[in-house]
């Protein structure tokens, strides 16, 4: 999937200072298009820092972000969102009152051609957008997530799981050319894990989409990745196939002392698959 193609996002030696802390230090690399790349690292090392940076909530300190070969490191996030930029977040957010439908729509609010104007004046407009757009979402995102039974329930009323699920379904209707996942199966047992692997393959394969995923389960980072960049204290310590990060001294080094060293050690030595 990595072929030779022209990166759709690249990072070029980006940092990033809070006061007088590098959090990141001069941070390159490249996504191929079409791809699943993982970044990984210890707490701290300085990712969830990185995404901010990529989807324009933290301006670094040094360094450029390309999209489709142009600069947006001075795009408002709106517009990067706009120009097919999708994420994630770690902690759930979502609205808990509304129902799944309504949530989701919020994901293409971006995109939307009708406003408030429409919506009191060109009624009918905006109703049939409205429209349009749910239907898109029922045929599209509701069934490649298989989140059909639970279109009209309340947020509130979903377990874990079928939430971080809605998100996913939220940051597609984005309609993304990069969809960037923080954590996308934190505090999931094993069965909700697959899952998810399996809704992240499938929208890379169905729909094409470039994944950039931030994760800790080594099992699954293993199984679906095409490329894997490694952080440690806010610098890229190794990239490159899952095969040889499973074999990199400097990677299993930097997660020594901590719970994910001992999942990277189960990855390396019995291959888990997710």
């Amino acid at each position: 999937m990595t072929g030779a193609a022209e990166p759709v996002l690249k990072v070029n030696k980006l940092s990033l200072k809070f006061g007088g802390i590098d959090a990141l230090s001069e941070v390159s690399f490249s996504v191929s298009p079409g791809s699943i790349t993982a970044l990984i690292g210890p707490n701290g090392a300085g990712k969830t820092s990185l995404f901010n940076c990529i989807s324009g909530f933290y301006k670094p300190f040094s360094g450029d972000i390309l999209f489709e070969g142009e600069s947006i490191s001075r795009v408002p996030p709106p517009e990067r969102a706009k120009r097919g930029l999708a994420r994630s977040f770690q902690n759930i957010a979502l609205f808990r009152g509304m129902t799944v439908l309504d949530n989701i729509k919020l994901g293409r609010h971006s995109h939307m051609k009708s406003n408030l104007l429409d919506g009191l004046i060109y009624r009918g407009r905006a109703r049939r957008e409205e429209e349009a757009l749910s239907a898109e979402i029922d045929e599209r995102i509701i069934k490649i997530l298989d989140i059909g039974h639970i279109r009209d329930e309340p947020v509130a009323n979903l377990p874990y799981g079928l939430r971080k699920r809605v998100e996913l379904a939220r940051a597609l209707a984005m309609r993304p050319k990069v969809l960037l996942l923080d954590e996308p199966v934190a505090g999931m047992n094993r069965e909700e894990t697959e899952e998810i692997a399996h809704f992240i393959q499938d929208i890379r394969e169905e729909w094409g989409v470039t994944v950039l995923m931030v994760e800790h389960d080594m099992g699954m980072v293993m199984d679906i990745s095409d490329h894997v960049v490694v952080l440690s204290f806010g610098k890229v310590i190794a990239q490159g196939k899952p095969e040889e990060i499973q074999r990199n001294p400097e990677v299993i080094s930097a997660y020594l002392g901590t719970d994910a060293a001992g999942q990277l050690s189960v990855a390396v030595t019995t291959q888990e698959v997710v």
